[in-house]
């Protein structure tokens, strides 16, 4: 994803690429510019905006730093507590912090519709579908895409499952009870999948992105906007596009 990030920023009319940090890949070389392994390569290019797409738990480290020196950062990384939500928002004080759970513009959208959807039924489930290589499960998309079908209705239907043939079955069950279900599989990048059902009629979103560029025109916008910004932690790029 780093890579597809430098490469966004670089062919972006109002962006310049200044430098970048991969402690893995430091020495090689990323759209003419020296991988880095340490964040002072960002202060000494006199960064403005950092974009993240990393480990929560290296974000923690990496975000401070950017409250510290004054610095915007763009977030793709999940996995922030509530805790860490409410500590960030104290910390940027002279700059901006943007954090979204995806930053392709289809799933922002299925997001909105899902949660507009949401009153008008009383039964949904969510499939998300990633890579083989993402490592945790749920996807942050999936939790964001039901916290918000959870905050849009409270009347929702509950499991009429007594028998579990095999346990997990059924999912996960994430806020208002609404199940959540993951596949991890070759061949597949990122998908989402959100089936909302009545009696007598069902409406299926689904969201598939096959390449990572799919995520750019989130990116740089957010790079773009993050600095105007009037709260110090913004979650999501839904005020940015206006839904």
């Amino acid at each position: 994803m780093g890579a597809t990030v430098c490469t966004a920023v670089r062919n972006h009319p109002e962006l310049e690429l200044v430098a970048a940090v991969d402690p893995a890949a430091a020495g090689r070389e990323v759209e003419g510019i020296e991988i880095a392994s340490t964040l002072q390569a960002l202060a000494d290019a006199d960064v403005e905006v950092l974009v993240d797409f990393t480990t929560v738990e290296a974000a923690r480290v990496t975000l401070d730093w950017a409250a510290l020196h004054g610095v915007h950062a763009v977030v793709g990384t999940t996995g922030f507590t509530p805790e860490d939500r409410e500590r960030l928002s104290a910390l940027f004080t002279r700059s901006r912090c943007l954090i979204a759970a995806n930053f392709a513009i289809g799933a922002v959208l299925l997001m909105r519709f899902a949660e507009l959807a949401s009153p008008w039924f009383d039964t949904a489930e969510v499939i998300e579908l990633h890579h083989d290589a993402k490592i945790d499960a749920p996807s942050g998309t999936a939790m964001a895409t039901v916290d918000k079908m959870a905050a849009a209705s409270s009347d929702w239907a509950p499991d009429p499952t007594r028998t579990q043939t095999l346990p997990g079955a059924r999912g996960a069950a994430g806020p208002a009870g609404i199940r959540i279900h993951s596949v991890r599989m070759r061949g597949m990048l990122a998908h989402e999948e959100v089936i909302l059902g009545a009696a007598g009629q069902t409406l299926t979103l689904r969201h598939d992105s096959y390449d990572r560029e799919s995520f750019m025109p989130g990116v740089t916008l957010a790079c773009t906007r993050v600095g105007s910004l009037s709260d110090p932690l913004t979650m999501g790029i839904d005020s940015l596009l206006g839904v």
